[in-house]
This record gives structure tokens, C-alpha cells and sequence, in this order.
């Protein structure tokens, strides 16, 4: 792994901010040890279902379904409007993972995101892959396909129209959306309208600038505990397929249209950034930003800053745009 550098200069509130809440935090270290990391992670309860329930607007369910293997249960979290009628909706596949080692079906998961619910009448799935060390590749991406598998055979139980499906995932979540993504099409499985990258981590061989960047929250000392995993010693080499990290694939075509955002100060920027780009070359319709000053999960992080206001009501209006376009009579995910 080469020497780590300073990332681009961050936004001054987030910068602030960023020292107020991570400055003593020892997941934040940049040195921490592979059983510091993964001791914190396994010993994080989530989050509360009052502190995503919107004040009762939404319903929360969870409950557990079969892994791919058959032989565990993975977490699920059904969040849906509290008074929706018996027409199926939309559906939000959330696939809920931190760093490829944390497990939880509330991983990542918001207030923004539950109010999405409430606001434009969908349903989240939130369903979390099995992790490693214990569970290596490709248990991830089989369980998020399995999972999508499930939404299908399920949609009129879960009250969703399986033709609207978004697919959406944060960091070690949105490579296991963006793999799923490519796993679906090769299997010509259940279709997937759209997918949802936030900030997502697609790539082990950590070679671009930004990968080396000693970045706030999670850095190349996480990243490499976070790869190694779920690919052992094969991090970084020949053997690696795209159904691990997305940004292996050589054809990206035939792919769903594709939300891709990043900050511009952390260490998924140039690969996010490059695989929009190669999503557009290969024909796939793109929408990319890289949030200036912005760190890993800043607007998690941070959420009232003057720049996560400004990234969450870009990554809403993406949303509203897609769910009126699946509204269209016209619609198709075969486009």
C-alpha cells in the first residue's frame, strides 16, 4: 500500500464539524488495527426505530429471510407510509453494509431516508448481505441478488410493483448495489429501473490519487481491512471479478441508469467518478456529482450543513425525477 496524502482542503463548516465529531472518535484513526475496526463495527446497535419513524408517519417492519447459502438469515427493515392505500408502489432495494464488514439492516439508514417514504409514497427494503471476515466473496453480492429475488416473488405480499425498483446503496453498500446491478443483468434476472450510488466503494486495487488520500472517517488503513475481508489475499490482484468490486467490469453496458455521488475530499472520489464515467461511455444514462469540501458520509455526518442541504435535496429531486418517469404509462426497464 503506498503513503498516504492530504486530501483536497474540506469544506470550513464541514471541516469544523468534522473535528467536533470525529477529532477524538477511534473508528476515525488512521492506524487502527483490523481488530479495533471490526470490534467497533460488530458492537454498533444501529439505529433506533424512534429515530427514523418520521413521528409515527411511516411503518417499520423487520424481519429476517435466507441468505443465499440457505443456511443464515439476513436483517430486513420494511419501512412503508403508514397510510398507504392497497396500490403498489415504488420500491427502494436498500442494500445495508458499511465498509464490507458491517452488518445491519439500519446500517447507513437515515431520517432522510425514512422520510422519503412518507414523502413520495414508496416502500424501503432495507436488507443487509452477510459480511466479512466470516463470510467471504461472493456472499455479498449473492445475498443482495438473493434479496432481490425475494422482493419479486414477494411484491404483492410487500404491496411494491416489481418493474419499479431502485436499487440504492452507501459506501461498502452502494458497491454491493452497483455489483448487483451487473450480477442481475448477466443472469438476466429480475429488473432493476434504476440505481442509486452514494458514495460507493468499488474498487480493491486502490490505485487511483484519491484512494491514497489519509481522508476524515475512513481512510486506506479501513479501506484495506474493509477489502481484505471479503477477498483475503486476493485483494488487489488478477483474480478479482466485478461481482466483488464493480469497477473490475470491462462491459458496462445494458446497465440501469445510474445516480453517482462522491465528496471530493475522501477516498472513493476518483473511482466513483471514473465508473460514472464509464457508465456513460457504455451508453448507460448518468447523473454524477462530486460534492466540493466533502468527506466519507459527511451528510451522515453532518446533516444540516449548508453542503448536505444542498446534496440531500440534489439527491431527492434525482428521486422524484425517476419515480415520475416510472409513473409514465410508458415506462419500461427493458429500455
Amino acid at each position: 500500500m503506498h503513503d498516504p496524502i492530504d486530501p483536497p482542503p474540506l469544506n470550513l463548516e464541514l471541516h469544523r464539524i468534522m473535528l467536533e465529531k470525529l477529532g477524538s472518535n477511534p473508528m476515525a484513526a488512521p492506524d487502527i488495527s483490523a481488530e479495533q475496526l471490526l470490534n467497533i463495527v460488530g458492537n454498533d446497535p444501529g439505529v433506533p426505530d424512534e429515530a427514523i419513524d418520521q413521528g409515527g408517519a411511516v411503518k417499520l417492519t423487520h424481519l429476517k429471510i435466507a441468505a443465499a447459502s440457505g443456511e443464515q438469515q439476513l436483517p430486513v427493515l420494511i419501512v412503508e407510509p403508514s397510510d398507504r392505500t392497497d396500490r403498489p408502489l415504488p420500491c427502494l432495494y436498500y442494500t445495508a453494509n458499511g465498509g464490507k464488514i458491517r452488518q445491519g439492516s439500519t446500517a447507513g439508514v437515515t431520517p432522510f431516508d425514512t422520510a422519503l417514504v412518507a414523502t413520495h409514497g414508496i416502500v424501503l427494503v432495507s436488507i443487509s448481505p452477510r459480511v466479512g471476515p466470516k463470510h467471504r466473496h461472493p456472499a455479498q453480492v449473492e445475498d443482495a441478488y438473493a434479496g432481490l429475488e425475494w422482493l419479486n416473488e414477494n411484491a404483492t405480499q410487500l404491496g411494491i410493483d416489481p418493474k419499479k425498483i431502485i436499487i440504492m446503496g452507501k459506501s461498502g453498500g452502494g458497491g454491493i448495489a452497483a455489483s448487483t446491478a451487473i450480477y442481475a443483468r448477466d443472469k438476466s434476472g429480475p429488473p432493476i429501473a434504476y440505481q442509486m450510488l452514494i458514495y460507493p466503494m468499488l474498487d480493491d486495487r486502490t490505485v487511483t490519487v484519491s484512494s491514497r488520500y489519509a481522508a476524515a472517517g475512513w481512510g486506506p488503513r479501513h479501506n484495506q481491512i474493509g477489502w481484505n475481508a471479503i477477498l483475503g489475499n486476493a485483494t488487489g490482484g488478477p483474480d478479482v471479478d466485478s461481482y466483488a468490486a464493480a469497477a473490475r467490469e470491462a462491459n458496462l453496458k445494458g446497465l440501469p441508469p445510474a445516480y453517482v455521488e462522491v465528496g471530493s475530499s475522501e477516498i472513493f472520489r476518483d473511482e466513483d467518478l471514473q465508473y460514472a464515467c464509464r457508465l456513460a461511455e457504455a451508453g448507460v444514462p448518468v447523473e454524477i456529482h462530486s460534492w466540493m469540501g466533502g468527506f466519507h458520509g459527511f451528510e451522515i455526518v453532518a446533516p444540516d450543513a449548508a453542503l448536505s442541504r444542498s446534496c440531500l435535496r440534489t439527491r431527492e429531486s434525482f428521486l422524484s425525477r425517476a419515480l415520475e418517469e416510472m409513473a409514465d404509462a410508458g415506462f419500461s426497464s427493458d429500455r
